[in-house]
């Protein structure tokens, strides 16, 4: 940068100025932004899977706080325990332990109420996995 005019000393008091009012500016505009629940807080879709009968669904972190590769991978534990038989009960839904966490499915009656087909959860932490659809077209054929 050239400042006409201007000795080295006058240079470095300008750029010194410049860079602060940038920093100020920079830490100004981040601390407006707020994408919403901080990773692996209750609330942040962790993402998206299918269970054991290829059923897709998003994981949601629903109480406490868990990184999200960790509630992806019990997930994935508990619908690999399901497609080895490991689980009793009407469709596997009895509960098992994968990882420290148990899991286990809703009744059918209260997947179709609230769309949560099952969860996975420790003492303080609760990972669902909620159905996810495509949407159903309102006009029909014919």
């Amino acid at each position: 940068m050239t400042i006409s005019g201007a000795g080295p000393r006058r240079v470095g008091l300008v750029l010194s100025a410049a860079a602060v009012l940038g920093v100020s500016v920079l830490v100004v505009l981040l601390a407006g932004c707020s994408a919403g629940p901080a990773p692996g807080a209750a609330g942040t879709s962790c993402g998206h899977t299918r269970t054991a009968v290829n059923v897709p669904v998003v994981i949601m972190v629903a109480r406490g706080t868990v990184d999200c590769a960790t509630a992806m991978r019990v997930e994935a534990g508990y619908a690999a325990a399901i497609e080895a038989g490991d689980l009793q009960g009407n469709g596997g839904g009895a509960p098992v332990t994968v990882d420290g966490w148990t899991c286990e499915s809703y009744p059918t009656q209260e997947v179709l109420r609230t769309g949560d087909a099952s969860e996975c959860h420790t003492a303080s932490t609760e990972v669902v996995a909620v159905l996810s659809l495509p949407a159903v077209s309102a006009s029909g054929s014919g």
